[in-house]
Order: structure tokens, then C-alpha cells, then sequence
């Protein structure tokens, strides 16, 4: 007779060992570890917001915000540009077929102004009478044929000068009598007229001449040259097709480091190892159109100028869309009889034998 073993009992399940405190504390730490880690995942993704945003501000990639009206301001402008450059566009294809049109006029109820073409500063000093009554002499008109020479041509001729550094001396004096009897001089009171300030008296000039005079054009001249002044204003015509226009005979050269040369250059070693200056105009005559006497005025203060005034003109340029114009009639050399003048081809041919007769 087989005796029949009873069934055993399963085992208890391992969950039914645990206590449901276990279970609780096991449910709370989950928890928590879940805050945690999706507080990290937030905070790591707001940093990156943070570098993003940080990045295009600095690198100035990022969209910058605009009102509704600045954009419309924006694309007003533009527009108004594309008619300026069409209007220009129409103004150079009507003189290449040879329309000339007479100087932007300023009319109110009691006057009529012409714009002038171009304000010519001759750079003069004290003790040098003898040159200005040469100049005078030769091509430059005094009393009433001065003011017909600003109003019926355009052009505005002022001798260009300072103050001494004693206020009010003997210099001083003589300049003021001199200008009383001639009415022809440009005397900035804000400039100490001293040989080694040139190129700071040219910038003064040009920032002074662009706030006084609307012209076209803005000259700077030495005081030993002789202009024939309606040569210069046919050749100005030319250029009234290009708003940032600089005229000159341009030139570069060597740049001195020896303390004792005529031209020494205290900041030679800015010019590199050749040593050589940049392309400029030379110092005896250029022009600038009216833009860019504006930006000479507005820089003045932040302007750097160098120990000769036509490099410091030119290394203001190197930095602007400026169209440089390499003209020959200005490049002037030394008078074959000796005397202490220069003449250029463009300036005094027709008054050359006059100089040599007086």
C-alpha cells in the first residue's frame, strides 16, 4: 500500500518579507531622485539659454529687437538712398552730354545766396606779408573784385591763420589791421599759430571751413602758390559726380628716423619696416569734397595727425571709401628764375610771365 506524500507549500513571495515602511522610504527616494535630476536637467538647459544669448551679444550674431517704427525708419532710408544714388546716376549722364548747371541757390524773402564751389585756405603766418601781397598781386583779386569772384564764380579765398601765443601781441595786431584793410582772412582764434602745428592747423581749417561755407569743394594751399583760378574751377567740375573726392598730387616717399633730418618723423616706426609713407597728396595744394570735410569736422578732437600735414590728411583717408584722384596739373615744382614760389600746371601757367615781369 503506497502512502501518499501531502503537497508542500510554496514559499512566500520575497516582496511579502518587506515591511510597508520599506516600501514607503523606497517610493520617497524615488521621488526625490526624480526632483533632482529633472532640476538639473532645467538648470543645464537654462545655462545654455544663457551662453547662447551671451555668445550673440558679444559676437554680434544675435537679433537685436526694432520697433515697428525704426524699421519703417530703416526701409525709409534706404529708399531715400536708392533716389539720392538714382538722382546722382541721372546728374553724371546729363553733364556727359553737356549740360552745366549753375550753383545750389539758397533763396529766402530778403536775399539770394549762391553755394559756393569751393573754399581755397592759402596757409600763412606771421612775418609773411610779402607773400600774401605777392599772392594778391598775381591771382588773387582784392576789395570788390573779391566779393564779384565769391558770387558770380563760387569761390571762396581766405588766408589762413592763428593766434599768437602771446594774446593780443605785436602778431596779433598786425594780422587784425591787415585783415581790417583786406577783409581776406580766416583767423581762428582756437588754433596757436606755430610751424610744427600745420597739420593741426589744417585739420582746424577744414573743420572750420565746413561749418562756415556750404561748398563742394575744400582746398588747402600753400601761401608761395599761384592758382589760376578758373583752370581749378573747370577742373572741379569734373569731380561733382563723386561725393568723397580726394585731390591731390599723389605721391609717397621714404619716411626719415633720423632726429636731425629736415623731414623727420617722430612716429616712423608706425610706418612699417620699408619705411615707406602710404599714398597722399602732396602738401602744396589738394582738395576734398564737402563729406569729407564734414568728417574732419565731426572727428576733429580723435583725429591723429602726424608731423606733415599732407600725411596726416592722407592717413584719414586710408580709412574711409574716399576716391583718390591722382592729379597731374597739381603737382607743382620750383620756379626756374630762383625766387622763393612754386607753380603748378594747372595753376599758373597764364600767370607766369606776369610773376617774372614784376
Amino acid at each position: 500500500m503506497q502512502i501518499r506524500e501531502a503537497p508542500r507549500r510554496a514559499a512566500p513571495a520575497a516582496g511579502a518579507l518587506r515591511s510597508p515602511m520599506s516600501a514607503m522610504m523606497l517610493a520617497m527616494f524615488a521621488t526625490m531622485a526624480s526632483f533632482y535630476v529633472a532640476g538639473r536637467l532645467w538648470q543645464d538647459a537654462q545655462n545654455r539659454v544663457y551662453l547662447i544669448k551671451e555668445l550673440d551679444r558679444r559676437t554680434g550674431q544675435g537679433q537685436s529687437a526694432i520697433s515697428v517704427d525704426d524699421t519703417l525708419k530703416v526701409v525709409a532710408c534706404r529708399q531715400q538712398g536708392k533716389r539720392l544714388t538714382s538722382l546722382e546716376m541721372e546728374l553724371a549722364a546729363a553733364k556727359h552730354e553737356g549740360f552745366v548747371g549753375k550753383y545750389t541757390s539758397e533763396t529766402n524773402t530778403t536775399y539770394s545766396k549762391k553755394k559756393p564751389l569751393i573754399v581755397i585756405g592759402i596757409m600763412t603766418s606771421f612775418g609773411r606779408k610779402n607773400y600774401r601781397d605777392a599772392v594778391r598781386k598775381s591771382w588773387l583779386p582784392t576789395g570788390s573784385m573779391l566779393k564779384k569772384l565769391e558770387e558770380e564764380q563760387g569761390i571762396v579765398v581766405r588766408f589762413v591763420v592763428g593766434r599768437s601765443a602771446n594774446r593780443g601781441d605785436t602778431f596779433d595786431r598786425e594780422i587784425d589791421d591787415e585783415n581790417r584793410s583786406t577783409k581776406d582772412f580766416l583767423i581762428m582764434d582756437d588754433h596757436i599759430e606755430s610751424d610744427e602745428e600745420l597739420p593741426t592747423k589744417t585739420k582746424n581749417f577744414f573743420a572750420n571751413a565746413a561749418e562756415m561755407f556750404d561748398a563742394a569743394f575744400y582746398a588747402k594751399v600753400n601761401d608761395d602758390i599761384y592758382i589760376n583760378v578758373d583752370t581749378l574751377s573747370a577742373m572741379l567740375k569734373t569731380h561733382w559726380d563723386k561725393p568723397r573726392v580726394y585731390i591731390g598730387c599723389m605721391k609717397s616717399g621714404e619716411v626719415f628716423s633720423e632726429s636731425t633730418h629736415k623731414w623727420y618723423e617722430p612716429d616712423w616706426w608706425k610706418f612699417g619696416d620699408g619705411k615707406s609713407y602710404f599714398r597722399h597728396a602732396s602738401g602744396e595744394m589738394f582738395v576734398i569734397s564737402r563729406a569729407i570735410a564734414q568728417f574732419i569736422s565731426i572727428n576733429r578732437s580723435v583725429l591723429r595727425t602726424y608731423a606733415h600735414d599732407d600725411v596726416s590728411v592722407g592717413s584719414w583717408m586710408i580709412g574711409l571709401a574716399v576716391k583718390h584722384v591722382n592729379e597731374p596739373k597739381l603737382c607743382c615744382s620750383s620756379w626756374p628764375s630762383g625766387l622763393e614760389a612754386s607753380f603748378c600746371d594747372i595753376l599758373v601757367s597764364v600767370l607766369f610771365d606776369m610773376r617774372l615781369r614784376e
